[in-house]
C-alpha cells in the first residue's frame, strides 16, 4: 500500500460521509415535521419509543439526526426526558441497516440475479436516475428523491473506493501482525470509540471496517470489540448537540452515552467472560463484510433488551448526573438547535402558532366580557395575554426567517409562508383586543352605559365577531380549507352590521337618545370589532392560499364573492345576524 492508496482511501471516506449526509438530509427533508410530531404522539412507553426511534432512522438513515432532534425537542420543552430513552435505543437498533446494506458488496457469485444485488452493481443506475429526476422535474419532491438516490450512489462510490484502497493491505508483510493487537478488547474498544468519534459517523466506521473485512485478514476476535467501542464513539453527536442547552436537554446526551457505555461494558464482561468459560471457536475465524454486519445487529439489540427494563434507572442517573434544576424559559423551544431538523422546527412553530392563535381568540373573548361585567383581573388578563402575543410574534417571525435559509420540502415552505402571514394578524388581533379593554375601562371609570337599543345591536355583532373568529382560529388550527372558506361570508355580514349601527346610532343622536360621548366610545368599538373581523378574513385566506396554490389574494378575494355559493352564504348569515 503506497500513498496514493492513503489518498484514494481518505477520497472513499469523504465521497461515504458526503453521501450518507446527503441522503439523510433529503430523506428528513422530504418527511418534514412528521417524524417530530409522531415523536411527540407516540412516545407515551419505552417500547413505543423505541419500535419508533428504530422506525425514524431507519427511515432518514441517521442516528444522529435523531439525537440533534431529541436534544432540541426537550430543549424547547415539548419532551419529557422519560420520553427519549426507548428512541434512544431504538435509534441504535435502526443504524445496523446500513450495515446490512454494506454488507452486500461482499457478494461473490456468477448468477447474474445476485451480482445484481451489490450496490455497486446498481448505484450507477441510482445515480442516472437521481439527476434525470433533478434536472427534468419541476416538482421539489421528486428532486428530493434523486438527491436521495444520487446520495446513496456516493456513498456506495465511497465504499467501493474504500475497498480498493486497502485491498493491497491483505498482501503487505505486517499488516496481519499488526491486526492481531486488536485481539485486546480495551485496545479494539478504544480504537472503534476514538475512530467514530473523529468522523462522527458510526455508518462510516462500520464501512471502513467492512472494507478491511474483504481483505480476509480481520478476525472476529478483532473485529468484535472494534464494533462495540464503535457505539460509544458515536455519542460524540449527543455530547456536541448538548453544549448551550438547557439541564433537561443536557440529560439527554447523558442517557445516550450512559446507554452506550454501560451497553459495551456488560457486552465485553458477558462475551469475554462466556469466551473463557466455553472458548468460542469462531473467534480466530475470517469475519466478513456480513458478518459484520450480523455482530453490529446481535449487539445493539443485546444492548437494549438488557437496558430496556431499566429506562427509569436511566433517567434517574442522568437526573442525578445533572443535577441543578433549570428556571422555566419562555419559548425556549425556539432553539437554534432544532434548525439542524428544519422538519421538526417548523412543526414546533405551526404548534406554537396554534397556541398564539388561541391566546388571541382568549383575549378578545375576555375584552368583549370586560363590556358587560368589567372587573381588575379580566383587565389583568388581557394584558398579560397582549404582552405575550407580542413576543410571539418577534421570536416565531425571527425563527420562521431563519427556518427558510435552509433546505425545506415544499410542503414546509408553504407552511412557513402561511404561518408568516399569520402571526402579525394574530398579533394585531391582540391590539385591538387591548383597545377594546379600553373602552370597557372608559365605560366603566365615567359610569356611562349604552343605551338598550346600542347594547342589543352590539350583542348581535358580538356573536358574529365570536363565529368568525371560532372559524378562523379552528380552520388554521386543523389547516382546512372547507371551514375558512366561511369565514368571508361572515367578515361581509360583519361588515354590513357595522355600517348599519353607525346608521342607527346617528339617527338615536339626532332624536336624543344618545350622548356624543358615548357615540366616541361606540365608534371605536365598533371600528376594533371590524378590524378584527378583516384579521380573521386574512387568517382564512391564508389557510385557502396554501391548500390552493392562490397567491393573489385579491383576485382569489373577488372570485369567492362572485361565486354563487358566496351569495347563498352571505344572505344566511344576514338572517342569522338580524339587528333588532
Amino acid at each position: 500500500m503506497d500513498i496514493f492508496s492513503l489518498f484514494a482511501l481518505c477520497g472513499g471516506l469523504a465521497f461515504f460521509l458526503y453521501g450518507m449526509t446527503t441522503m439523510s438530509k433529503s430523506l428528513e427533508k422530504m418527511a418534514g415535521g412528521r417524524l417530530e410530531r409522531l415523536l411527540k404522539k407516540m412516545t407515551s412507553n419505552p417500547i413505543k419509543g423505541l419500535l419508533l426511534g428504530a422506525g425514524i432512522t431507519i427511515a432518514i438513515q441517521s442516528s444522529s439526526a435523531v439525537t440533534v432532534m431529541l436534544v432540541g425537542m426537550v430543549n424547547s420543552g415539548v419532551m419529557d426526558l422519560g420520553q427519549t430513552i426507548g428512541v434512544i435505543m431504538g435509534s441504535n437498533v435502526g443504524t445496523t441497516l446500513t450495515a446490512w446494506i454494506l454488507a452486500l458488496t461482499g457478494i461473490e457469485s456468477e448468477s447474474f440475479l445476485l451480482n445484481l444485488m451489490k450496490p455497486e452493481n446498481f448505484s450507477p443506475l441510482f445515480a442516472l436516475v437521481g439527476i434525470l429526476l433533478i434536472m427534468a422535474s419541476k416538482r421539489q419532491r421528486r428532486r428530493d428523491v434523486g438527491r436521495i438516490l444520487i446520495g446513496f450512489a456516493i456513498l456506495m462510490a465511497g465504499m467501493d473506493m474504500m475497498k480498493n484502497a486497502v485491498s493491497p493491505l491483505a498482501d503487505l508483510p505486517g499488516f496481519s501482525d499488526l491486526l492481531t493487537a486488536f485481539n485486546n478488547p480495551i485496545l479494539g474498544v478504544l480504537v472503534g470509540a476514538v475512530f467514530t468519534a473523529v468522523i462522527q459517523s458510526s455508518a462510516a466506521s462500520v464501512g471502513i471496517l467492512q472494507a478491511l473485512a474483504l481483505t480476509g485478514s480481520l478476525s472476529y476476535g478483532m473485529a468484535i470489540p472494534i464494533i462495540m467501542g464503535q457505539n460509544i464513539g458515536t455519542c460524540v453527536t449527543a455530547l456536541i448537540s448538548s453544549i448551550g442547552v438547557s439541564r433537561g436537554a443536557k440529560r439527554v446526551s447523558v442517557i445516550h452515552v450512559s446507554f452506550n457505555v454501560i451497553g459495551t461494558t456488560a457486552g465485553l464482561l458477558l462475551f469475554y467472560g462466556g469466551d473463557l468459560i466455553f472458548h468460542f471457536g469462531f473467534m480466530d475465524y475470517a469475519i466478513g463484510a456480513g458478518g459484520i454486519a450480523l455482530c453490529h445487529t446481535i449487539f445493539n439489540i443485546f444492548t437494549t433488551i438488557l437496558l430496556l427494563p431499566f429506562s427509569r434507572q436511566l433517567e434517574a442517573l442522568a437526573r442525578k448526573a445533572v443535577k441543578e434544576e433549570d428556571k422555566s424559559m419562555e419559548f425556549a423551544f425556539l432553539d437554534p438547535l432544532l434548525l439542524r431538523t428544519p422538519g421538526a422546527a417548523v412543526s414546533e412553530c405551526v404548534s406554537m402558532t396554534n397556541d398564539m392563535a388561541a391566546l388571541a381568540q382568549e383575549c378578545i373573548l375576555a375584552s368583549l366580557k370586560q363590556l358587560h361585567t368589567y372587573s381588575a383581573e379580566g383587565e389583568g388578563k388581557i394584558l398579560d395575554g397582549e404582552s405575550k402575543l407580542d413576543l410571539y410574534e418577534d421570536r416565531l417571525s425571527g425563527y420562521l426567517v431563519q427556518i427558510s435559509q435552509h433546505g425545506l420540502s415544499m410542503e414546509d415552505i408553504h407552511t412557513v409562508s402561511r404561518l408568516l402571514h399569520a402571526i402579525n394578524d394574530f398579533e394585531r388581533i391582540g391590539d385591538h383586543a387591548l383597545n377594546i379593554q379600553e373602552s370597557a375601562r372608559e365605560l366603566k371609570e365615567k359610569g356611562i352605559t349604552f343605551s338598550a337599543s346600542a347594547a342589543a345591536e352590539l350583542k348581535v355583532l358580538q356573536d358574529a365577531l365570536e363565529e368568525a373568529l371560532h372559524l378562523a382560529v379552528s380552520s388554521f388550527q386543523a389547516d382546512d380549507p372547507i371551514s375558512a372558506r366561511a369565514v368571508e361570508p361572515l367578515e361581509e355580514t360583519i361588515d354590513q352590521l357595522t355600517d348599519e349601527i353607525r346608521a342607527r346610532h346617528v339617527h338615536r343622536l339626532q332624536n336624543g337618545e344618545c350622548t356624543i360621548q358615548l357615540g366616541f366610545v361606540l365608534n371605536d368599538l365598533l371600528t376594533n370589532l371590524e378590524r378584527v373581523s378583516d384579521h380573521c378574513s386574512n387568517i382564512a385566506v391564508c389557510v385557502i392560499e396554501e391548500r390552493e396554490d392562490r397567491s393573489d389574494r385579491h383576485a382569489y378575494l373577488h372570485d369567492m364573492k362572485e361565486a354563487t355559493e358566496f351569495s347563498a352564504t352571505l344572505k344566511q348569515d344576514m338572517n342569522k345576524y338580524k339587528l333588532p
